[in-house]
């Protein structure tokens, strides 16, 4: 029976797909935060072995180094851990390797490296431009007595999966960090969506520039703007889209009008939207009516209402990305608090999120309880293996 194990364990490792998106080969890029002396392992070995354990439904980075652990023979292999040229065993790190690697490594360049991957393995989109939203969201229980919570501000395309990811600076706020975070995509003939927060002139104004339009949301935060966009006779304006939803218990009405706006105080403006939405609780009847306004660089014509709606309720998908990511992955109950973990298990669970919806997952618990089955899939989906 020992020698069935043993020929069992010196298995060859599935072999990758010839066209096959590697995580892997992103991960070599970083830079390596460790000492020259002592480096047994490869960094991309660690991190996507870290990687495909958030894959398999890690919360914590005890159940990463659990997951690894336990992991057989072949896929220790194909993940790049060494070799034991004579016994051929596989070398599996020290859990304490694992954390002193991440609580150290470049967030940045880990989220750069990861929107790159995922934009790689993404599918080509239809007609139309490129959508992304722009939310931040705080880690709070990366909260300590002595510091503040950690908060990122993410890009999001709107089919899923996150482009890039900033920290945000001590004793600031979203504002600041708009632009860096934009400063590493191209945003050639892209449509940028983000909240009243970031109805700045100076994004605008950044945005245009960089070749993008924006639908920038306007809220009493800009007074001026407000009224001005708020006082047009919107009762007058024709309907340009019109959208009724039944879902979780409720039926949602949405409306949608805009209006050609010349001379409005705003880099490049050239609509006003007004969307009207009526919401009732089929359980308890209650009836809520909203109303917001929004602006957009886009001229008229541009964009038909169907899809001017669609890119206006496609922003909340960031919002579901951050629900994901507290009640599947438990963020918010997280204590991870040292060094760079909290930003690094954000992204490694960006990354998980990103992969499981390219790949026509809609359910994230259930993706990753099937995921977690069979050591192949994780590695499979980060093209590690066949």
């Amino acid at each position: 029976m020992s020698t069935a194990l043993d020929q069992l364990a010196r298995a060859s490792a599935p072999a990758p797909l010839v066209d096959a998106v590697r995580l892997s080969g992103f991960l070599d890029l970083l830079p390596d935060p460790r000492g020259v002396r002592g480096r047994r392992y490869r960094l991309s070995s660690l991190v996507t072995a870290a990687a495909a354990g958030v894959l398999a439904g890690a919360r914590s980075l005890t159940a990463i180094t659990e997951w690894i652990s336990d992991a057989p023979a072949w896929a220790c292999r194909a993940l790049g851990f060494p070799v034991d040229p004579l016994t051929g065993t596989v070398s599996v790190p020290h859990p304490h390797t694992l954390r002193r690697l991440l609580v150290q490594l470049d967030g940045d360049a880990l989220d750069q490296a990861i929107g790159t991957f995922l934009t790689a393995r993404t599918t080509p989109a239809g007609p139309g431009p490129r959508v992304i939203a722009v939310d931040g969201k705080a880690l709070r229980g990366s909260r300590t007595a002595t510091t503040a919570h950690v908060t990122l501000l993410a890009a999001m395309d709107h089919t899923g999966h996150v482009l890039a990811q900033r920290q945000i600076a001590d004793k600031s706020n979203e504002i600041p960090a708009f632009r860096p975070l934009l400063d590493t995509l191209d945003l050639t003939g892209t449509v940028i969506t983000a909240d009243a927060l970031h109805t700045q002139h100076a994004h605008g104004a950044y945005l245009r520039e960089r070749g993008a339009h924006y639908i920038a949301q306007v809220k009493a935060n800009h007074p001026g703007l407000l009224d001005c966009v708020r006082r047009l006779p919107w009762r007058e304006i024709t309907l340009d889209h019109h959208d009724r939803t039944r879902a979780h218990h409720r039926l949602e009405i949405r409306r949608l009008k805009t209006a050609a706006f010349a001379h409005l105080n705003y880099p490049d403006a050239r609509q006003a939207l007004q969307v009207v939405r009526w919401r009732k609780d089929l359980t308890t009847g209650k009836l809520t009516i909203e109303r917001v306004y929004m602006i957009t660089s886009l001229p008229p014509g541009a964009a038909t209402g169907a899809r001017l709606a669609a890119w206006i309720r496609g922003h909340w998908k960031i919002e579901a990305l951050h629900h994901v990511r507290d009640r599947t992955f438990r963020e918010d109950d997280s204590k991870i608090h040292t060094g760079r973990l909290p930003r690094i298990m954000a992204g490694l669970r960006n990354l998980a999120i990103g992969v499981h919806r390219q790949d026509g997952r809609t359910n994230i618990a259930a993706a990753l309880r099937h995921t977690a089955r069979d050591y192949r899939r994780p590695l499979a989906a980060l093209g590690l293996t066949g």
